[in-house]
């Protein structure tokens, strides 16, 4: 029974697994099977921890039901509980887990192959085998600064720490001399230490370094640079299973990890071009300020501001409307305002669309959850490649929260930090109509010239207050 069990059954349970862990994945590449992918990669999830349990067969489920009772509890309740701009946080935490979780799992076969067997001459290698020998070392470097890594992303995102990149002098010699130091050291470990005193030593100076570079890595990032380390954490912690699958001959976690790794890599590739920056460029240095920096007033020209009431005027007569969200709209917690407003416009025979960016908010994807949260639906959420060209024939733009995503000068204006980066062509609609609380400048710190554009009007307020004004203004006007 054993070896049918061993032999047949966990096999076939790791394929379903890995096919599901797949198919889930390209599930989350679409608003509309997202629900659907992530449904499925939680079972794969589930069928690879029962097929894991089959193949060590006699394990102490004790540790396993507490383990499940104590994880279990934590991940529902931060499921129910977080808000959704609270959400890329979350998910800097995950990727942290997940790191530091194959981190630990590498460092405790290192534990009991090697270090408790005294008995056992030899190097690390030798005890578990060049490959495993080496990918232990991989896998506590990657995850160790997978999780301080994430960690200081989840201290920025909260403000804890400041948003702002954060310059340390002389990081760059610091960071590469703890890389090259680690990397040593665990070649080290593994093929030549064979004192377990040494062993212990470089294990531990090799976790101690590794955090310290995760920290010097992340900690002079910031601002709009923030949804691509979170999206590349996220490749790192994939990363780190899938050295750990090596140290355990685990082929369904070096099938998930790499997954990760590589879905993640391809995603900061493509965060990357978005922005027209390197993925060197955002690793080295970061846009400028906090977003609640204040810009002087003096700084603008003529800035035309409108209330709710004349907003909802120039609404009445749109026959078509796009709405681009952002940050503050997370922050407002207006998507379902939002949904209702668009409603209203549908309903009076207005088209209504959403333009996304693909940096918008806190991390890849954010704005597609937030909106997918109020209902909205998926064939109205265009990229921005695809939206581009329809400015020019659009009647209101509706910009909620968002600020240099949609900033004139990252086409007009050469010396701008932002020059270069692909932006929403707002300026192109008719009439765009700018929700904010004021003046200030978003991630990149710089002044938005759309503020001062004839076809612009800022609508200064709290976006789900000003929404639910709109909203009013435009029953009453329409009736209904």
């Amino acid at each position: 029974m054993t070896d049918f069990i061993q032999g047949v059954l966990v096999p076939i349970l790791y394929l379903l697994s890995a096919v599901l862990f797949i198919f889930g994945l390209k599930g989350l590449t679409r608003v509309g099977t997202a629900r659907r992918g992530n449904t499925m990669a939680a079972g794969a999830m589930l069928i690879a921890i029962i097929g894991t349990l089959l193949d060590l067969g006699f394990v102490d489920y004790r540790w396993i039901v507490a383990g499940l009772v104590v994880g279990g509890a934590i991940g529902a309740i931060a499921a129910v509980r977080v808000e959704m701009t609270s959400m890329p946080e979350m998910v800097a935490l995950f990727n942290g887990c997940g790191g530091i979780a194959s981190a630990l799992v590498a460092i405790s076969v290192l534990w009991l192959d090697v270090v408790e067997k005294p008995e056992v001459a030899g190097t690390v290698a030798s005890n578990l085998g060049g490959p495993a020998a080496f990918t232990t070392f991989l896998s506590i470097l990657i995850g160790t600064l997978t999780f301080s890594g994430s960690l200081v992303a989840f201290l920025k995102l909260n403000g804890t720490l400041p948003g702002r990149p954060i310059m340390l002098p002389g990081r760059h010699a610091l960071n590469l001399l703890l890389l090259v130091g680690s990397i040593a050291a665990g070649i080290a470990m593994a093929f030549f230490a064979v004192d377990l005193g040494t062993i212990e030593l470089l294990c531990l100076g090799i976790s101690g370094a590794s955090l310290a570079l995760g920290v010097l890595l992340v900690i002079p990032i910031g601002g709009a640079d923030m949804p691509v380390v979170i999206s590349l954490l996220n490749s790192y912690s994939g990363l780190a299973a899938a050295a750990t699958g090596f140290v355990l001959n685990n082929n369904l976690l070096i099938i998930s990890g790499a997954l990760v790794g590589a879905s993640g890599l391809i995603l900061t590739q493509i965060m990357c071009k978005a922005m027209n920056r390197t993925l060197l460029n955002v690793l080295v240095g970061g846009f400028g300020v906090d977003e609640g920096t204040a810009v002087a007033t003096g700084e603008y020209g003529v800035v035309r501001s409108a209330g709710a009431e004349e907003a909802a005027l120039i609404l009445e007569a749109a026959e078509s409307v796009i709405f681009v969200p952002g940050y503050g709209l997370a922050v407002a917690q207006a998507q379902h305002t939002v949904k209702e407003l668009a409603d209203r416009l549908t309903k009076h025979g207005a088209s209504v669309k959403y333009a996304i960016h693909p940096v918008a908010g806190r991390m890849p994807g954010h704005m597609n959850v937030l909106l997918a949260e109020a209902d909205v639906p998926y064939e109205q959420l265009v990229e921005m490649d695809v939206i581009n060209p329809e400015f020019k024939s659009t009647d209101v733009v509706i910009i909620v929260g968002a600020n240099d995503v949609v900033n004139p000068a990252a086409e007009k204006s050469p010396g701008s930090p932002i020059y270069g980066m692909p932006v929403l062509e707002v300026w192109n609609a008719a009439s765009t109509l700018m929700i904010k609380r004021s003046l200030s400048p978003g991630f990149a710190g710089i002044k938005n010239e759309l503020f001062e554009y004839p076809n612009n009007m800022m609508v200064f307020g709290d976006a789900k207050q000003i929404l639910q004004e709109l909203n009013t203004e435009l029953k009453d006007l329409l009736g209904a």
